[in-house]
């Protein structure tokens, strides 16, 4: 594929109008807009700025490559823009940008597309194609400019490839060998830019280098095991997880990887002169984790809680959507035993089953990696199985007449015990001779791994957290109707505090919880209201008081009706970001009015998503609706009234 055919003369700005960063987003999502390239601007400039939140893509020199690969991409297109002025960009080495290359690829792009994607990236790195783009004037110059620059690599590689073939003895080469692995989020851009610069450096340096690559074709040139025993370094420049335990004992630099673009020198150099520490896999390190944590240990914690999440919230909503189906087929179409009732009602419950073994599973592997899958699974299965009357639930048991597993609780804590124990055996085993390293995983790992979880859960976290689950139990099945409001109140109110972030999904999961614990649906009522309101509320600032928004922000409140009715809190987080304290401010206030309607007008909803398209489910549905319709009123007319208009953009 033509790499000219991806640059798209029509898309391209060679005047940028732009002052500032989010000026300069929303002028190229915009231009995309005009070209057809997108038909959502609000989802893709959300994933732009998703995909900035997680490093720059100001990579210094001038340039800045913003990417997103989304479903409102059309067709795989680099847009190619131009500052004369320069625009601060957070850009690495603090200097303006000139140039912009912002890429655009589809869900569903092809390896052509993706392919082609990365040889543009790899040409951004030749500081003469740079220079000269920053004098090019017309689209054709560089459209020209690209074209040359592909042909002359192409050449080059032939060349090399014919050097290579015509050589027929073995000599001994004494230039030191490194092998490296390159990776981004999104893996369209970084990836082969880092790629590009470690093998140009390296040949520089008299190094030979393999590089292998993990982007959206997935892994490329895939380092075997003589490679990398025959390296007398490695180096990881990645920005997500990668496979490390195959570098066990290897001098091992590990950096970002833009250092891999900007840095390549002083990363070859670490690796080739011994400077780099020798990584050990059984020390329980065993991948390299996204640099948005930034290493605290709520960062940990919050990103194993939500990898265990993730994992589990398609059990949830695809077996409570079923469960919550049967229960109209209970009521309106033949009761409880029609076949439809039981078939989807089993159904729901089996998902439900797999719920918090799901959940304690991935927590465990985000810790301790794969090893740690096996004892967070059963760990969390032993949560939801009753304990019977042994020590801490006998006396539960006998104070309440009640019978309770652990539950979510115990599936949480079954989860980071089995991940850190994993971590702890690692390096228990870590001392046993080299010939038994096979046994690891095959053999030590799962016995003692399944031994110890079991026993700590059987005698420890089942009896205590049996008894707090069972505490819960009894609060919210006979708590009066001012409790009741009190916690909408402040669950709906959590919904908005970050929209999808720590506080939305800490509602959320107590929410689901207790859903999970008493087949009651009140909580789930309050946390959907509330989660409701922040796209709703910007839906309806935007559509009485336009003035004080701009028109990007009045085309995302459009769209913000339909994300609202569906529950999708996110859709508000543009708005968030620009204006904080009067958008976010507005959404709590509504979002616990809503909340604590539900619970006054004794709304449940037996289903953990769907929005206001499962109010036919609701106990309550007129309530249910009215409640969000308040809400959403409240608190987008505190916000319409509340902002200045003189924030309209920065």
């Amino acid at each position: 594929m033509d790499i000219r055919e991806l640059l798209l003369k029509d898309a391209m700005i060679m005047d940028m109008k732009a002052s500032t960063k989010k000026e300069a987003i929303d002028e190229m999502v915009h231009q995309y807009h005009q070209a057809g390239v997108i038909d959502d601007e609000e989802l893709y400039k959300k994933d732009i700025i998703a995909r900035e939140a997680q490093s720059t893509t100001g990579i210094g020199d001038g340039i800045a490559m913003p990417h997103a690969k989304d479903k409102a991409v059309k067709r795989a297109t680099v847009m190619f823009a131009k500052s004369a002025k320069g625009i601060d960009y957070d850009a690495l080495d603090g200097n303006p940008v000139h140039l912009f290359f912002m890429i655009a690829a589809p869900e569903g792009a092809n390896n052509t597309h993706l392919q082609a994607l990365a040889a543009l990236s790899s040409l951004l790195i030749d500081p003469k194609l740079v220079a000269a783009l920053k004098k090019a004037q017309t689209p054709d110059e560089v459209h020209q400019l690209f074209a040359d620059a592909q042909a002359q690599k192409e050449a080059k590689e032939k060349a090399d490839a014919a050097k290579k073939a015509k050589q027929t003895t073995v000599k001994v080469d004494n230039k030191p060998y490194v092998v490296a692995v390159t990776a981004c989020p999104t893996g369209i851009a970084h990836t082969y830019m880092a790629e590009e610069s470690l093998k140009k450096t390296a040949e520089a340096m008299g190094v030979d280098i393999k590089v292998e690559t993990n982007g959206s074709e997935g892994v490329k040139h895939q380092l075997t095991a003589d490679e990398i025993k025959r390296a007398v370094g490695v180096i990881v420049a990645a920005d997500k997880k990668v496979e490390m335990t195959r570098f066990d004992g290897k001098p091992l630099v590990n950096r970002p990887v833009v250092d891999g673009i900007k840095k390549a020198e002083q990363l070859i150099n670490e690796a080739v002169k011994g400077n780099a520490p020798v990584y050990h896999a059984a020390a329980g390190e065993s991948t390299t984790e996204d640099t948005s944590a930034n290493g605290s240990a709520w960062g940990e914690i919050y990103k194993d809680l939500m990898n265990g999440i993730s994992h589990m919230l398609p059990f949830v909503v695809g077996g409570g959507i079923l469960m919550a189906l049967s229960f109209v087929i209970e009521q309106y179409f033949g009761g409880a035993k029609s076949l439809p009732f039981i078939f989807l009602n089993n159904a729901g419950n089996l998902a439900f089953a797999f719920m918090i073994p799901v959940l304690a599973g991935y927590i465990a592997e985000s810790i301790g990696d794969r090893p740690a899958l096996m004892p967070g699974f059963v760990g969390g299965f032993m949560a939801t199985v009753y304990s019977g009357s042994f020590g801490g639930v006998y006396v539960a048991n006998v104070m309440t007449g009640a019978k309770s597993s652990a539950g979510f609780l115990g599936g949480i804590a079954a989860g980071f015990i089995a991940g850190y124990l994993t971590i702890f055996l690692k390096k228990i085993f870590a001392k046993l001779p080299k010939s038994l390293e096979g046994m690891k995983p095959m053999l030590l790992y799962p016995i003692f791994g399944l031994l110890l979880v079991a026993l700590i859960m059987f005698f420890i976290v089942n009896p205590i957290f049996s008894v707090i689950n069972t505490w819960v139990t009894i609060f919210l099945n006979h708590m009066g109707t001012g409790n009741a409001v009190l916690l909408g109140v402040i669950l709906g109110g959590m919904m908005s505090i970050d929209m999808g972030g720590p506080f939305n999904k800490a509602a959320y999961v107590f929410a689901v919880a207790a859903f999970t614990s008493t087949k009651n649906g009140d909580l789930m009522a309050a946390v959907m209201a509330g989660g409701m309101v922040p796209p709703f509320a910007t839906a309806i600032a935007t559509a009485f008081w336009p003035k004080k928004f701009t028109d990007d922000e009045r085309k995302a409140g459009i769209t913000n009706w339909v994300l609202g009715f569906s529950f999708i809190t996110e859709g508000a987080i543009p708005f968030a970001t620009a204006d904080p304290l009067h958008v976010i401010v507005s959404c709590i206030l509504g979002s616990a009015v809503a909340g604590g309607l539900t619970q006054w007008w004794h709304v449940s909803v037996p289903a953990p998503h769907g929005g206001l398209w499962v109010t036919p489910l609701a106990t309550n549905p007129f309530g249910y609706i009215i409640a969000v319709v308040i809400g959403a009123i409240i608190a987008g007319v505190i916000l319409g009234f509340w902002r200045p208009e003189k924030s309209r953009v920065k």
